[in-house]
């Protein structure tokens, strides 16, 4: 059997940052980075739709034509029970049923977390400050002057407590803002909508150096979403 290659490191920073750090069963939707390990450490597991044998699950659903198991379409990103539950009852969860799961994965997640569309920007506005407020809060608190202790000292306390905080409060708070910011974008200015385009590429490099361990390609937080929809 030949050897597998490592899964791409931007298709893993695609699959948490789709999934929003939470298992995308829509019945499970559990944070994959648990409170009770600290934050610091997640329990997900990349699941193959589709397998790379002949004979794992959902293998008689594999597409016709060239088809790489590794691709971000055919991968799923699941808690460790329920990618044992879909593995082993592979007729119960076919392939169309996991493409869907990941299809509506942002929508089932708004929904268990109250997020919805407001009437006023007022409104909106409120529930987006309630998280930032607790960012920068924690960002005042914890976060390195200028970045050093990442350079000099990635081991000091100091640097596990702003990782751990960035992983367990943090980016959960940031995917929450933006499922706010999209379901509300009906409320928002063009110039509004191009800070958030900017905000978005900010959290993925936040999500590419403390998920992924990709450092160096994320852009600093845009100043104008501290007034968005005010």
């Amino acid at each position: 059997m030949a050897e597998r290659k490592a899964i791409p490191v931007a298709t893993k920073l695609r699959l948490f940052s789709e999934a929003s750090g939470h298992c995308q069963k829509p019945d499970c939707l559990d944070a994959l980075f648990p409170v009770e390990l600290g934050g610091d450490k997640h329990i997900a597991e990349m699941a193959h739709m589709i397998p790379h044998g002949e004979a794992g699950p959902r293998h008689a659903d594999r597409p016709a034509g060239d088809f790489d198991p590794d691709a971000f379409e055919n991968l799923i990103l699941l808690c460790p029970t329920c990618h044992t539950k879909i593995d082993k009852d592979p007729e119960g969860f076919p392939r169309s049923v996991l493409l869907e799961w990941k299809q509506n994965h942002l929508a089932n997640l708004a929904a268990k977390q109250g997020i919805k569309a407001y009437d006023n920007r007022a409104e909106a506005r409120a529930a987006v400050a309630a998280v930032m407020a607790e960012n920068k809060a924690i960002w005042d608190r914890f976060a390195p002057e200028h970045g050093a202790i990442f350079e000099y000292d990635p081991e000091a306390e100091a640097a596990r407590a702003w990782d751990q905080r960035m992983r367990s409060v943090i980016l959960p708070n940031h995917y929450r803002a933006q499922a706010t910011i999209r379901a509300n974008l009906g409320l928002a200015t063009d110039d509004e909508r191009g800070t958030f385009a900017e905000y978005q590429e900010h959290v993925r490099g936040l999500a590419e150096r403390h998920v992924c361990g990709v450092a160096g390609r994320g852009i600093r937080f845009p100043a104008e979403m501290e007034g968005i929809f005010s």
